[in-house]
């Protein structure tokens, strides 16, 4: 201040100003902050008598504040400098620990020495560190109060034009210094009493075990457990880095350094499994496998891998629990439409739990149809078989055209779906994929198998197809098991009879097939083995048999083949006839096109309307049928239900118009669809697959609700 040569007032003001700033900072300490504020008043009212006081506050701070740097902030950095060099000794020897291989038994009995050795210096280190922070934070606050001590000391001193003003804190100030001798014994105590211990703890024997972190399920924070874990990186040198793992919020994360965001190792971990690495190169190594990907990670210990498993293992038994509460919660409050032409709709409510029950009692379907490994719960919906997690990820790779997955307990599933699931099963899918392997001498992989073989197995099962019969020899075999109705789409839809017989003509080999006038009695004695899987392919959907359509799937059947001799009719038109929901969502899902017309320019959604197939109907425009689309007499599928005065398939057009429109109002990023149009579609879905009687009125019941 005087070397600048400032005016008395401005220094003076700026002094006080910087005063208050600090007894801000200092509002936690209320003994600061009413001394500080106290002091500042006070100097407020001296401003013109303060010229000689900046001389002295200038060699008070000098005193006080230049020791203290110079002398106990330099120790203080010294210390930190031997706290970091045994922080990288101890990380250096840790790694050394995880790389000593386990067959060189000296190797290993080396670096666990090193590392008892890191540990118990660094231990040391770390308390004289701890005490010289706990003894750098006293001396500073001392220093802080002995240096205002010295201030106001001087105040008196030197102006005597202050003593009125002064005289009112006499009071204070003796309280304050009492109050500041005893914080200085405090103060020595306490740093007596930390000697001590210190001292204590490096006279005895620090030789500990390792710190095992248990995991805790209700931890207050989320964090199920968390602690350093070594991780093999996914390039193809595949180096092993130590990280700071933790479950949370039903995920695997961790992080390079404590501030450094969050990396997502498994998104959801009901969709993992967690298994022992007893064939790695490294010790106490664990992998947790997921449908996209697996991690390798590595323990320090036994008893660290063991707990790290556990918890993972624990984390996926709560992640399943707290899904299905939610679930049957949000399943409480659902409501179905139940007034006007809806009142007859009923909401079924079939559990997650039912609906895996149910596919895992079709025959062999309690173990995955491609490792065998026991009660699976995933699935591939447009083959109609059951998956273990590791099988159904290599499944996903394969592409949708090829297998689409679907999780039997986390996802939701259409009673149409499940149906398809019951009329398949691993059993009929494996007698087609795997028809010549006994003859082929293959050995089918197991559930131990690595996922390298699992994988070639998947691959040339369903995308190479070498075990399937080839043709001719699988016409003979599905001659001997007939085009007869299947019993389980005869009991599920006894209530769906077709108002007249269906009529499928067959394409033998490239030439048209004449019409057949008695399909169902000729199907089981006619030779099969010139036919076309496409034909092959629709004269089975006419008779609504899902095993021979997969066969003549499995064989490269076009679904999409078109029948010349019988109006350009598909596969897919041949099964609304019949009103066969299961059938027509088999082809749906192996990419029929539902909008493909036949000669009279009648699709799908015309057929099934003037059958009167409401369950079809609703099927349709889900999949995304065209509801304007108009055959050769130009009219269009809901000119057709109202000519036939079927008031819920009118109903059921219009509001998939009315919900269509509503989205192209709302542009690209609006909404999936109207709340009511959902629930309205998922109840007829629900009626079509456990209750078709329920679609079955009565005309004149129809045409009073049409108007």
């Amino acid at each position: 201040m005087l070397e600048a040569g400032r005016t008395y007032s401005t220094t003076a003001r700026q002094f006080i100003s910087g005063i208050r700033e600090l007894s801000v900072h200092c509002k936690g300490d209320e003994m600061m902050s009413g001394c500080l504020e106290k002091f500042s008043n006070s100097l407020n009212s001296m401003i013109d008598h303060h010229t000689t006081l900046i001389e002295v506050t200038q060699r008070s701070v000098k005193q006080h504040l230049s020791n203290f740097i110079k002398e106990d902030v330099r120790r203080f950095k010294e210390t930190k400098k031997h706290f970091d060099r045994g922080s990288e000794d101890l990380e250096n020897a840790l790694n050394r620990n995880a790389q000593a291989p386990p067959k060189k038994q000296h190797e290993v009995d080396e670096a666990t020495t090193a590392l008892q050795t890191a540990r118990r210096s660094f231990r040391h280190i770390s308390l004289d560190y701890v005490l010289q922070i706990n003894v750098i934070q006293a001396k500073k606050k001392n220093e802080m109060l002995q240096f205002m001590v010295s201030f106001m000391d001087a105040q008196s001193s030197f102006f005597t034009q202050g003593f009125d003003t002064l005289r009112n804190l006499d009071a204070y100030k003796k309280q304050l210094a009492e109050q500041l001798h005893q914080l200085v014994l405090n103060s020595a105590r306490d740093k007596r009493d930390m000697e001590q211990r210190h001292s204590a703890i490096k006279q005895k024997d620090a030789v500990y075990d390792d710190l095992v972190v248990e995991f805790n399920m209700d931890a207050p924070n989320g964090v199920v457990m968390e602690g350093y874990l070594y991780k093999r990186a996914s390039n193809a040198f595949k180096t092993w880095n130590r990280r700071w793992f933790s479950i949370q919020n039903n995920q695997l994360v961790y992080q390079k350094k404590l501030k450094d965001n969050l990396t997502v190792v498994v998104e959801d971990l009901r969709l993992c499994t967690v298994k022992s690495g007893a064939d790695s190169e490294r010790r106490f190594c664990f992998e947790v496998v997921s449908p996209s990907k697996s991690c390798m990670l590595q323990a320090d210990s036994e008893k660290h891998q063991q707990n790290w498993i556990l918890a993972v293992q624990s984390s996926i038994a709560t992640a399943f629990n707290e899904r299905r509460e939610d679930n049957y919660s949000k399943l409480e409050r659902t409501s179905s439409v139940s007034t006007g032409v809806f009142a007859f709709a009923e909401e079924v409510r079939p559990g997650k739990e039912k609906g895996l029950e149910q596919v895992q009692s079709i025959p062999g379907n309690a173990q995955c149809c491609d490792c065998s490994e026991p009660l699976p719960e995933w699935a591939s919906i447009n083959l109609g078989i059951t998956l273990c997690i590791e099988c159904s990820g290599i499944h996903r790779s394969l592409g949708v055209h090829f297998s689409k997955v679907r999780s039997l307990t986390l996802d939701s599933w259409e009673p149409e779906l499940l149906k398809l699931m019951c009329e398949l099963g691993n059993s009929t899918i494996n007698g087609i994929y795997e028809a010549r392997i006994e003859e082929m001498t293959v050995k089918k992989p197991q559930h131990g198998s690595p996922r390298q073989d699992k994988e070639a197995w998947i691959r040339a099962k369903y995308v190479e197809k070498k075990f399937i019969h080839k043709l001719p020899e699988s016409g003979i075999r599905l001659r001997r098991c007939s085009l007869k109705r299947n019993q389980h789409t005869n009991t599920l839809e006894k209530n769906q009879k077709p108002e007249k017989p269906p009529k499928p003509f067959l394409k033998p080999r490239g030439k048209a097939l004449p019409p057949s006038q008695d399909l169902n009695d000729k199907a089981s004695s006619e030779d099969l083995r010139d036919l076309h899987p496409g034909a092959l392919l629709y004269r089975a959907a006419a008779l609504q048999n899902l095993p021979v359509m997969a066969d003549a799937l499995a064989h490269g059947a076009d679904v999409n083949w078109v029948n010349t001799s019988d109006e350009n009719k598909t596969p897919l038109i041949q099964a609304v006839t019949p009103g066969s929901l299961v059938a027509c969502e088999f082809l749906l899902q192996n990419g029929a096109n539902v909008n493909l017309m036949d000669i009279h320019s009648r699709g799908p959604l015309h057929h099934a309307t003037v059958h009167g197939h409401t369950g079809l109907v609703c099927l349709f425009l889900k999949r995304g049928a065209s509801q304007t689309a108009v055959d050769e007499n130009g009219k269009n599928p809901i000119t057709i239900a109202i000519d036939a005065a079927n008031a819920d398939i009118v109903t059921l057009l219009r509001l998939a118009r009315m919900n269509e429109e509503m989205r192209e109002t709302e542009g690209v990023f609006g909404p999936t669809g109207d709340e009511t149009y959902n629930d309205i579609f998922r109840d007829f879905s629900q009626m079509a697959s456990n209750n078709p009687e329920k679609l079955k009125r009565k005309s004149h019941e129809l045409r009073t609700s049409t108007l």
